[in-house]
């Protein structure tokens, strides 16, 4: 799965809209809109932000890292 739509299902999973998710991870609703279209995709600062509310929140997040490693933009 491209990692847009890991993110975006992570975020659904939890039910929260794209804004709450931003606020979560301290980056613009702007940003989260960007990599989960694929226009932008998360730097590592972001990623270990991504793993550490994964973590916290029990959600698998080994699916979206392999996805971020393979996606070289």
């Amino acid at each position: 799965m491209s990692l847009s739509k890991e993110i975006k299902m992570i975020r659904q999973r939890l039910f929260m809209t794209q804004t709450d998710f931003a606020k979560t991870l301290n980056v613009s609703y702007t940003t989260v809109n960007r990599w989960e279209t694929g226009k932008a995709r998360p730097n590592l600062c972001a990623m270990k932000k991504l793993k550490e509310f994964c973590e916290k929140n029990g959600v698998d997040y080994s699916s979206t890292e392999t996805a971020w490693l393979l996606d070289e933009k």
